[in-house]
C-alpha cells in the first residue's frame, strides 16, 4: 500500500510552483560554477527557507554526479519530536513539487531488522523540515535518473549512540551507488535562540560568529567526531544538525574508503552588530573520495615506512585532539611510539596547528 509523505513546507518555506522552483534551483546550481564529480560521496547542506539558504545549499548539491548513484540516504535532525534514537519513515513516497521520490523499502527493512531504529509517525515526518528542504534539490539533480531515498531522522543521540549508528551505517558508505545528504544549519545566534557567545577580539559580532563556525567547520574537515564533540561541549555552538554530522563522521571513520570533507560555502542570514540582533549561519560541504587506496592499505604502508625509517617496529599509533590553554585553538597530534632496536621507547609528536 502506498503511503505518501506530503511536502507540507512547499508554498511557505519554498515555492510550490513547479516551473518557478525548477528555474530557481537551476539558476542557483549554475551560479556556483562547480563541476559534477563522481568522487563526491556525500554533502552537508543547510535546511532553512530557500530565500535564506537556498543559494548556499546549491554549493553542496552542484557537486553531485547522478550517473552511478541509485540511492540517497538523508540524515536530518529532529526539531519537534524528541527521540534518543534514529527513526525511519513509514512512508513509501516522498512528494516534491518537482516529482515524487520513492523510498528504498528494502534498505528500510534491513535497518529495521537491526532493532536499533524507531519508526516515526507520518505526522512527525511531515512536520519535520530538515530533510524536506533537501528533497527538491535531489529531485532536480537526479531528474531523469532512477534513484530511491532512505530518510533517517537523527534524534538527540549520546556519544555512544552516535558512534553505534555510524558503525552500523558505515557499510553503506563502501557502496559507490549510495550517496549521503546530511542536513544542518550552523550557529543560531541571538537572545531568541538563547545563545549570545561573543569573542570581541574578532571585531563585530558577526565576525565572532563566523570565527566560531569556521572553527567547527575546520574540525569537521579533520573527520574526527571526538574533536567535534569536544568543540560543541566547550563552545555550545547551536549547530542544529550536530547529531547527523557526528553520525556521518563516525560513518566515515568506520568505513573502508578514505573520504574527506571540505567546506565550500559559508553565509549568514544577517550581519549581527548588536546584542539585540539575531542570525542563522549556513554552510555547504562535500565529502570526496580520496585518491590512493583505502584505510587498510594506507595503514600497512605507514607502518612499513616507519619501520624502515626508524629501524624498529611501530608499537602504536593514534590520533587525538587537545586544546591549548585558552581553549580556543585545537591541535591535531599524531603520537607515534617507536621501539628502535636496542634503544628505550621514545615518543615522537608531530603537531599540526589549524
Amino acid at each position: 500500500m502506498e503511503t505518501v509523505r506530503r511536502a507540507l513546507h512547499a508554498g511557505s518555506w519554498y515555492t510550490d510552483n513547479t516551473k518557478k522552483l525548477g528555474e530557481e534551483l537551476d539558476e542557483w546550481l549554475r551560479a556556483t560554477g562547480l563541476p559534477k564529480s563522481p568522487d563526491i560521496r556525500g554533502i552537508i547542506a543547510p535546511h532553512a527557507g530557500y530565500s535564506y539558504s537556498g543559494r548556499c545549499a546549491a554549493y553542496a548539491f552542484a557537486n553531485i554526479d547522478p550517473e552511478n548513484i541509485s540511492r540517497v540516504f538523508l540524515l536530518g535532525p529532529s526539531h519537534h519530536h524528541y527521540t534518543p534514537k534514529c527513526a525511519l519513515t513509514k512512508a513509501t513516497i516522498y512528494r516534491t513539487p518537482l516529482g515524487d521520490l520513492p523510498v528504498d523499502l528494502e534498505v528500510i527493512e534491513e535497518l529495521k531488522a537491526t532493532g536499533k531504529f524507531e519508526l516515526m509517525d507520518l505526522h512527525v515526518d511531515e512536520a519535520e523540515h530538515s530533510m524536506e528542504m533537501h528533497l527538491p534539490y535531489i529531485a532536480k539533480v537526479f531528474h531523469g535518473h532512477q534513484v530511491k531515498i532512505v530518510p533517517i531522522l537523527v534524534g538527540s543521540l549520546n556519544s555512544q549512540n552516535e558512534a553505534m549508528y555510524g558503525r552500523l551505517l558505515a557499510k553503506y558508505v563502501d557502496d559507490p551507488q549510495n550517496f549521503f545528504s546530511v542536513s544542518s544549519d550552523f550557529c543560531h545566534w541571538g537572545s531568541r535562540f538563547h545563545y549570545t557567545h561573543y569573542d570581541k577580539k574578532h571585531g563585530p559580532i558577526h565576525k565572532s560568529i563566523e570565527a566560531l563556525d569556521h572553527m567547527g567547520m575546520d574540525i569537521i574537515e579533520t573527520g574526527d567526531p571526538d574533536a567535534f564533540k569536544e568543540y560543541l561541549q566547550d563552545f555550545g555552538n547551536t549547530i542544529c544538525g550536530r547529531h547527523p554530522i557526528s553520525v556521518f563522521l563516525h560513518m566515515l571513520r568506520s568505513c573502508s574508503e578514505k573520504i574527506s570533507i571540505g567546506f565550500i560555502r559559508y553565509e549568514q542570514s544577517s550581519k549581527c552588530k548588536s546584542m539585540k540582533d539575531s542570525s542563522v549561519s549556513y554552510a555547504s560541504a562535500a565529502a570526496k573520495l580520496d585518491a590512493g587506496g583505502n584505510r587498510e592499505e594506507d595503514w600497512k604502508l605507514g607502518k612499513d615506512c616507519f619501520r624502515k625509517s626508524f629501524g624498529g617496529c611501530l608499537d602504536s599509533f593514534s590520533i587525538s585532539f587537545k586544546k591549548s590553554k585558552d581553549q580556543k585553538t585545537f591541535s591535531q597530534v599524531w603520537i607515534i611510539s617507536v621501539l628502535p632496536l636496542g634503544q628505550p621507547k621514545t615518543i615522537l609528536e608531530v603537531i599540526k596547528i589549524f
